[in-house]
C-alpha cells in the first residue's frame, strides 16, 4: 500500500483552483483492512503559511455524500448560474 512516500495513502487527485488546492485521497486505517476518504482544502495565508480544512468521509456514506453533492451542483448549474450569466451580459 505504498504510494507517494505514506503508507497510508492509496490514492491522490490534486485539483488547483487560483488561491486554493483541493486535494482528494484515498487512505488506509491504521490496521490497513479499511480505507476512508478525505477532502483538503488548503488557501495560501501568507509568505509560507497554509491555512487547511479537511472533511474526513467514510465509505458508509459515499452515497448520501454523493447524491446531495451531485443535487446541489444541479441546483446551482440549474437555479443560479443562469441568473448569474443574464446580469453579468447586461452589464
Amino acid at each position: 500500500m505504498e504510494n507517494n512516500g505514506y503508507k497510508d495513502e492509496l490514492f491522490t487527485k490534486r485539483v488547483r483552483a487560483g488561491k486554493r488546492t483541493y486535494f482528494f485521497d484515498v487512505k488506509a486505517t491504521k490496521s490497513e483492512q479499511d480505507f476512508y476518504v478525505t477532502i483538503t482544502e488548503s488557501k495560501r495565508v501568507g509568505e509560507d503559511e497554509y491555512e487547511k480544512h479537511k472533511i474526513f468521509l467514510y465509505k458508509e456514506d459515499f452515497e448520501k455524500f454523493k447524491t446531495a453533492l451531485g443535487e446541489t451542483i444541479d441546483y446551482v448549474q440549474t437555479n443560479l448560474l443562469p441568473t448569474v450569466e443574464k446580469v453579468e451580459e447586461a452589464k
